[in-house]
């Protein structure tokens, strides 16, 4: 790989959620809107499914950026083996949280770092599991009207009062649950040639020091 470790960040997702998340790492970054066609592929599984998609969404922005690292992301939840979407309404929601009591929900969460400037890429999907309590429709009707998280896959925001519906939350990194698995994404910008932190201290110095 060519690595430049000041090559600029990309982020491909307007999501506000995303860009929170990477906002944590302290690197500055742009971002931008991909075009891409996010239908299922026949028989095409939810890990494959959002692999795919996280790779085509970095790369849609390469005529763009094209001496960038563009990051991808997409995910899905899945529940008794099917895959669950963004319920859009009240009624939708309400279905979906009924569902998911005393259930086990897993999101699948795709990961791109897509070097424009090599054509070269990263990819990797992490999955994580959300154990629900068991729910009352009270429950339910409480936590929609108050949050009501209708743009949301599993119709819920973890970072949220969601947080009220679990009983337990199983896997390596909770930022993947949000959508941005951020332990990965620095493996793979290590990779790169940027250290995070190294970064960050190397910028500092350089304002200090008005080099």
């Amino acid at each position: 790989m060519n690595k430049t470790p000041n090559r600029p960040l990309i982020l491909a997702s307007t999501s506000p959620f995303r860009q929170q998340i990477l906002q944590k790492l302290m690197l500055p970054f742009d971002c931008a809107k991909p075009n891409v066609d996010e239908t299922e592929h026949s028989n095409e599984s939810a890990p494959a499914l959002v692999e795919r998609l996280a790779i085509s969404k970095a790369k849609a922005c390469k005529d763009q950026f094209n001496d960038h690292l563009i990051i991808g992301g997409d995910q899905v939840a899945v529940i008794n083996g099917r895959i669950v979407g963004k319920p859009y309404s009240f009624d939708n929601a309400f279905k979906q949280l009924r569902e998911a009591s005393g259930q086990i929900i897993t999101f699948y969460t795709g990961l791109c770092l897509y070097n424009s400037a090599t054509d070269q890429h990263q990819s990797i999907v992490e999955c994580f599991n959300v154990h629900f309590r068991q729910l009352t429709d009270a429950m339910i009707t409480g936590y929609l009207r108050t949050e009501e998280p209708y743009n949301c896959a599993g119709s819920f925001k973890s970072e949220g009062l969601g947080i009220a519906l679990f009983d337990r939350l199983e896997g390596k990194d909770p930022n993947t649950l949000i959508g941005l698995p951020l332990i990965t994404l620095m493996d793979m910008l290590n990779n790169e040639g940027i250290n995070v932190l190294e970064r960050l201290n190397r910028d500092k110095y350089i304002i200090e020091n008005k080099i």
